[in-house]
């Protein structure tokens, strides 16, 4: 039953997930965090996890998620139920997406030139900005930023100065990403 979950939950964030990364976020959370295969707190863990290894946030997801659920949902023990969960969401998440993909860009390379196909990339741009904000604003949360406010105020401050190094001065963002990691072991 388990497998079945995984599987139309993942397939939902696989057709429906466009955007990239960050525009699915909000469906990949409501997907895992509300049926109870991972806290909030994991879930921003795997985000942060998803930026610092290679492969988009919907792939690491599932084959992180496919691997948890069935020990915390299922009651399977054992690496193989996890295993087996992993490749299931991996899969899930991939195929029709790569599917979709090969058709609509047939489709769109076919007719590049029409008023229609324009005005559909011209609705969807606004969409995935939206969409990209709302995960930043799904990410400001007591699992990132604290609860204390001490702990908010220092969270804040490197985010903030994350922010501004990147977008302003322009700095390489895997440098920010190490100096906000060694911020965070001298801060925390």
């Amino acid at each position: 039953m388990i497998y079945l979950r995984l599987a139309w939950a993942y397939l939902k964030i696989g057709l429906f997930g466009f955007g990239g990364g960050y525009a699915m976020l909000a469906l990949i959370e409501r997907e895992i965090v509300g049926p109870g295969w991972v806290t909030e707190q994991i879930f921003t863990d795997i985000v942060a996890i998803s930026q610092m290894t290679p492969g988009p946030i919907g792939i690491n997801s599932a084959t992180y998620i496919g691997y948890v659920a069935p020990h915390v949902s299922g009651g399977l023990n054992g690496p193989l139920w996890g295993i087996l969960g992993s490749i299931l969401c991996t899969l899930v998440v991939v195929v029709p997406s790569f599917i979709l993909t090969i058709k609509a860009s047939h489709y769109i390379i076919k007719h590049k030139d029409s008023v229609f196909i324009k005005g559909v990339f011209t609705g969807l741009r606004p969409v995935v900005v939206g969409l990209i904000a709302s995960a930043a604003l799904l990410l400001m949360n007591a699992a990132n930023f604290g609860a204390e406010t001490e702990s908010v105020a220092k969270s804040i401050v490197i985010c903030a100065s994350a922010f501004s190094l990147v977008y302003f001065a322009k700095w390489h963002p895997i440098i920010v990403i190490i100096l906000a990691g060694l911020a965070g072991l001298l801060i925390f």
